[in-house]
């Protein structure tokens, strides 16, 4: 069984900052892919980024160039740096791990005040 936790969320004004960390009850190296979404009300779950074994990543348009998606093997944990928040980054970010299915965390809130 798979695990994904989630944390760094928070309530943070237009133009700040957050750091979320997902932590896996796995070892990551082999997984294929890890990556971000998220689901803001009354909106489906969209992908935010995913980033590869390889260290390929692959980000929504409309987050290129302010959020950095990362992993550390060594702590089975996979990051995504957030810089210049919108109030339409607020959402609730999932953590997501495809291996042969996939696995959810239970999610964290980013609240993006203007």
């Amino acid at each position: 069984q798979v695990q994904l936790v989630e944390s760094g969320g928070g309530l943070v004004q237009a133009g700040g900052s957050l750091r979320l960390s997902c932590a896996a009850s796995v070892s990551i190296f082999n997984i294929d892919a890890m990556g971000w979404y998220r689901q803001a009300p009354g909106k489906q779950r969209e992908l935010v980024a995913v980033i590869t074994s390889g260290g390929s990543t692959n980000y929504a348009d409309s987050v290129k160039g302010r959020f950095t998606i990362s992993r550390d093997n060594a702590k089975n944990t996979v990051y995504l740096q957030m810089y210049t928040l919108k109030p339409e980054d607020t959402a609730v970010y999932y953590c997501n791990a495809q291996i042969g299915r996939n696995y959810w965390g239970q999610g964290t809130q980013v609240t993006v005040s203007s």
